[in-house]
């Protein structure tokens, strides 16, 4: 039983499976020319999801899905792309985009604030919206935004531009900060919170894609990408006060603005999320991205996760399964705030010899641990590289409902929006922690722990496991036992975590045998 375990504890760790599933795909729009499209589900009343798509669509389903309506979005700020998509407790979706100010005519300087739309107002329409960072004669772009359910507040984030395009090492880019205490009406001046200021050229020295997302506890945590490199930073008093220096979460080899053929170009902009659910996992931050560390026509999505609120991060987890050689690329990462089950999205190459391209959604049920492919696109698309593509994908999870969204090329100008309709029972679910018959559970306590750590396994019948201690990069630290038998009469196991040689820090046990596993997270004060 021993060989067998740890054999599958490497398989555990380092490696995931894919599930042929079959999901039906729906069309949101398949004229002019769409892209850069965002979704969400009320997590309130499922059937109802807003999605958009550049530059000012925006489609709305009641039916889970199944079937859109289209309408154009207008402001008398003007709306000029980049769509987010997020949602209150209370039924409201509120749509960020760029300004278009009518009173500017020249390009890029139209776009000096970044601008929020609630639905549904009073009327049951759109708000013309308030607007954050208004900085006349500056560039703001590339917004992303987080709703914090205990506070009714919400937090935005974007890069400002000194001079969009310029090559003067003078001009810069940073990262700016606002929140509204309003639903969006008015905002906090913005603030700016990246300590390195990147070029102005939009490429890869050029500070950008700012994602923000909320912790557990109320934190505001933000992630970006700079100079081939991830960074971090975060707030304890609600964006008032960050860190002094920005935290770095891993290289990014060859940049976020890297080539992928048939694309005019294409990104690897980071992704945060942070697990509020009440999983075991709650807390947990997830960043995801893709780069090019394993070759030049190898790009590949990652995920590396924290347990200690960013101070430190994992070893990058590589989450498309394929073999070497092939292309995946533009992800986009989300929590089910229900359950702290993991999705990432993404566009994979792994089927073809060409340019055609399929996408995939991955999924983790383990914190980020493994992942599960599932290639959620009916068809191929094949695009050309002389039409703009768009910048991202997206996709909204609520109660296991997974709503994915993203943009098709026909192999001419024309680009399509679709979504498929993903929803995981129990009766697919494939996580390591539902391996195991349904009467067995594990509990560890005191968590924080000092000194004497307990595992307490409730389970009916006898059943013998194994267990080993994994640090917060995944390095294992500790053969903790072996082939322990668990029963109705002995249901626990005690050990000393200090003279363990565990130091303070966040530590996940892997517990189980060649049947079932387990994964329990436990911090060391």
């Amino acid at each position: 039983m021993k060989t067998k375990f740890f054999f599958f504890v490497l398989l555990f760790m380092g490696y995931s499976v894919v599930f042929s599933q079959s999901f039906k795909n729906v069309l949101i729009h398949n004229f002019g020319q769409p892209n850069e499209p965002s979704i969400v589900i009320d997590p309130k009343n499922p059937a109802h999801i807003i999605a958009a798509s550049n530059v000012d669509n925006v489609y709305e389903s009641v039916d889970s899905g199944k079937t859109w309506n289209k309408e154009k979005l207008t402001s008398s700020y003007g709306v000029f792309g980049d769509p987010c998509l997020i949602t209150d407790t209370s039924h409201h979706f509120y749509y960020f985009h760029l300004a278009q100010n009518p009173l500017i005519t020249v390009w890029p300087k139209w776009a000096d604030r970044v601008v929020c739309q609630r639905f549904p107002d009073v009327s049951n329409n759109w708000t013309n919206g308030g607007y954050a960072g208004l900085n006349p004669g500056y560039m703001q772009d590339k917004e992303w935004a987080v709703f914090d359910s205990k506070t009714n507040r919400i937090y935005t984030t974007w890069t400002q531009f000194d001079n969009y395009g310029s090559t003067n090492p003078e001009d810069s880019s940073n990262i700016l900060f606002s929140y509204s205490d309003n639903q969006g009406d008015t905002w906090s001046p913005a603030k700016t919170i990246s300590q390195m200021p990147g070029n102005c050229e939009d490429d890869d020295k050029t500070v950008e894609g700012a994602v923000p997302t909320v912790g557990s506890n109320g934190e505001v945590f933000v992630a970006w990408a700079y100079h081939d490199s991830i960074f971090f930073d975060r707030s304890f008093d609600g964006g008032n006060t960050w860190l002094q220096n920005d935290i770095f979460i891993d290289k990014q080899t060859l940049g976020w603005d890297y080539t992928i053929s048939g694309l005019s170009r294409c990104n690897g902009l980071p992704i945060l999320d942070c697990d509020r659910s009440n999983s075991i996992h709650k807390g947990t931050l997830y960043v995801n991205w893709s780069d090019k560390r394993n070759g030049a026509n190898d790009a590949d999505v990652f995920v590396s996760r924290s347990l200690d609120g960013g101070s430190n991060w994992s070893a990058p987890i590589r989450v498309n399964n394929d073999l070497a050689g092939r292309e995946n690329f533009m992800s986009w990462l989300t929590v089910d705030q229900s359950n702290g089950d993991v999705y990432v999205l993404f566009y994979d190459r792994r089927n073809h010899n060409n340019d055609s391209t399929d996408v995939y959604l991955a999924r983790s049920i383990d914190g980020g641990i493994t992942f599960t492919n599932y290639k959620v696109s009916e068809t191929p698309f094949l695009p050309i590289s002389t039409f703009f593509f768009g910048d991202y994908v997206n996709i909204s999870a609520v109660k296991g409902m997974v709503r994915p969204i993203w943009t098709t090329m026909n192999g001419s100008s024309q680009t399509n929006v679709y979504t498929a309709l993903v929803d995981f029972s129990d009766s697919i679910k494939t996580s390591v922690e539902n391996l195991g018959p349904p009467q067995l559970s594990m509990y560890i306590f005191p968590n924080p722990a000092k000194n004497l750590c307990t595992i307490e396994v409730d389970v009916n019948n006898n059943i013998t496991l194994s267990a080993k201690v994994y640090d917060i990069t995944n390095r294992e630290v500790l053969d903790l036992f072996q082939n322990i038998t668990f029963s109705e009469t002995q249901k626990s196991f005690s050990f000393n975590v200090k003279s363990s040689g565990l130091s303070s820090g966040m530590y996940t046990i892997l517990i189980g045998n060649n049947e079932h596993t387990k994964v329990l997270k436990f911090a060391v004060e």
